[in-house]
């Protein structure tokens, strides 16, 4: 997987007929093996002849042929989603059978070539990565802090209050924790730094 990585912006869909048979091919963007397998059960149909379908998820994967011969269903789907660079992506190819054999070569090319498709037209955008911070603040510089976190990208999650201040917790992209590692401690004069939780 490359360092630039890409997520569905949005869910998309596909019909493809293929020699007689109709392909349907759904994509979104899952969080979570779980979220994946939930999502297996809402977007594939009871009616079609096969369900097929992988999914991506950082270091996870898995792919199902869902009857058709090994390896020629979900292995080609979760190579279209790795040859578009995409994580957090689940796709089901659904197909029903329209009475022609496409034989091995042609259901991998079927399958592999629908998923793909789907892929190119979907809107996609930069995963971007975060890590969750905290930071103590006096009162008195709350007010400047919370003014200019969107410069760093970060958004306060929890907050937990004192006699002299609030300790936030917030997630930033972690590209940008130097530059709110910086702020907090301009901000604070010295007085607070910046504790990556994760």
């Amino acid at each position: 997987m490359s360092a630039a990585r890409l997520v569905l912006a949005a869910p998309a869909t596909l019909t493809q007929e293929i020699r007689k048979s109709r392909f349907v091919a759904r994509a979104r963007r899952v969080a979570s093996p779980d979220d994946a397998l939930a999502s297996l059960d809402a977007n594939g149909e009871a009616d079609a002849t096969h369900n097929c379908w992988a999914y991506r998820i950082g270091q996870q994967y898995r792919f199902n042929d869902d009857g058709e011969p090994s390896g020629t269903a979900g292995k080609p789907i979760l190579q279209a989603i790795d040859s578009q660079g995409l994580d957090e992506t689940l796709v089901i190819v659904m197909r029903w059978f329209g009475g022609i054999k496409l034989g091995a070569g042609g259901l991998v090319r079927a399958y592999g070539g629908c998923a793909a498709e789907c892929l190119r037209i979907a809107q996609k955008e930069a995963l971007v990565e975060t890590v969750g911070v905290a930071c103590f603040v006096p009162f008195s510089t709350l007010p400047l802090l919370q003014a200019r976190l969107a410069e760093c990208g970060a958004e306060p999650f929890a907050e937990a209050f004192s006699a002299t201040g609030v300790e936030l917790r917030l997630r930033v992209p972690r590209v940008h924790v130097e530059s709110l590692r910086k702020l907090v401690a301009d901000a604070t004069r010295g007085r607070s730094a910046l504790a990556v939780l994760d």
